[in-house]
């Protein structure tokens, strides 16, 4: 006797008509053929390093990667070569995501010239094809030129969307500065070297009236002063990354593979991030997608590259240790993943964008099957619940 597929389509309050075609032949059948259909995820934070640096990632491998995470929808940073600095620059990588991409890719302009801070970038003739505007892998160091680039931004209708980092705060450190740094001889960033810029576009966003977004935000001051802020009724957003909601710094292990920019900061940051994504406050949840070599992730925590790779797990690691452990519902990590993400940068879900999960399937996780070029993350051999079977974008199957 044939088994039948069971469906369930996961509806929000956002996108109520969501009511995609699935066509069940495309899923395993088996004794407990029962499956979730989502919107397709969306994440408004990657690295597909593509022009310049394809032996770490290309823009293929990186959206084949979002692919068998669920993601329909990315948008990717600028810190690249060249820089999306002028129209010029962006339209070698509308290029190639044309080309290569089995996703919708949307990619970042640059700030300023080159991602040096003293220039602002050709901003009005990049508008038209650039989801926003960053400098992601670089803080804004001038007061000024942040106010210069948010005026403009508004103007064009546009979200500068920050990484907000002090150079003037680092001290040449890598991890956090707390207990482990301490314990094991370890230069570490200071959590002010985050919040003191956010306090600065905070003020300056609501001087200028600009939509304003920080990127992986990791700290509970950044958190207390994003909900304040959003009580003054400034126009801001802002999102964390798994990581910072499921480690601390004394997760850490001296490996390559545990360096990200920000740091895993300590267990009272990461209360306050969990309490910020309950409350509201922080809105949605991007990976920060970071593929490096393997040869610039085996240097140890001080000289291995910052950043590790997490399109294929978000999902998984999410799903089994906020919402199995009662700490948010499902339909919340759904907005935290899908919803509030388009919604903000302004990103259509179509019908034909959805993907479907088995959430009891239960696995290791192994990088050695991921399909992005990075392998490194701190999560390698974590068990986690929850197998993409499929994910569509477009009408087309791009995961299966």
């Amino acid at each position: 006797m044939a088994q039948k597929i069971k469906l369930k389509i996961c509806k929000t309050n956002a996108y109520p008509s969501f009511s995609p075609c699935v066509d069940t032949e495309l899923l395993p059948v088996s004794h407990f053929s029962e499956y979730v259909v989502f919107p397709g995820f969306c994440d408004v934070h990657v690295h597909l390093r593509q022009p310049g640096f394809s032996y770490k990632e290309t823009i293929k491998s990186g959206s084949l990667a979002a692919a068998h995470g669920g993601y329909t929808a990315v948008c990717s940073m600028p810190n690249l070569n060249p820089v999306p600095d002028c129209a010029e620059n962006l339209n070698k990588q509308l290029e190639i995501i044309k080309k290569d991409s089995v996703i919708n890719v949307y990619p970042y302009a640059s700030i300023t010239v080159g991602q040096k801070g003293e220039k602002l970038s050709d901003m009005e003739n990049l508008a038209q094809n650039a989801i926003a505007f960053s400098d992601d892998g670089k803080g804004v160091q001038s007061r000024e030129m942040m106010r210069e680039a948010m005026l403009k931004a508004k103007s064009l209708g546009k979200i500068i969307a920050a990484h907000c980092e002090d150079n003037s705060l680092l001290f040449g450190g890598y991890i956090n500065l707390g207990e482990y740094a301490k314990r094991h001889g370890h230069r570490g960033i200071c959590s002010e070297s985050e919040w003191k810029p956010i306090e600065r576009d905070l003020k300056l966003a609501g001087e200028t009236g600009c939509a304003y977004h920080i990127c992986h935000v990791s700290c509970k001051q950044s958190v207390e002063l994003v909900r304040q802020a959003k009580a003054r009724g400034i126009d801001v957003t802002c999102e964390t990354a798994p990581h910072y909601l499921i480690l601390t710094d004394e997760n850490l292990k001296e490996d390559g593979k545990f360096k990200m920019n920000p740091p895993l900061r300590s267990q009272e940051d990461r209360q306050a991030l969990i309490e910020g994504i309950k409350d509201g406050t922080i809105d949605m949840i991007a990976t920060d997608h970071a593929p490096h070599s393997a040869e610039e992730k085996s240097r140890g925590l001080e000289k291995s590259a910052f950043g590790i790779v997490g399109l294929e797990t978000a999902f998984q690691l999410l799903y089994t240790h906020l919402v199995k452990k009662d700490i948010i519902s499902l339909e919340r990590l759904i907005e935290l993943m899908a919803v509030n993400p388009r919604k903000r940068f302004n990103i259509p879900l179509e019908n034909g964008d959805y993907t479907v999960w088995d959430l009891n399937g239960k696995q290791l996780i192994d990088p050695e099957e991921f399909l992005s070029m990075g392998k490194a993350t701190p999560f390698e051999n974590t068990e986690v619940y929850g197998k993409c079977v499929l994910t569509v974008c477009g009408g087309k199957t791009v995961y299966n």
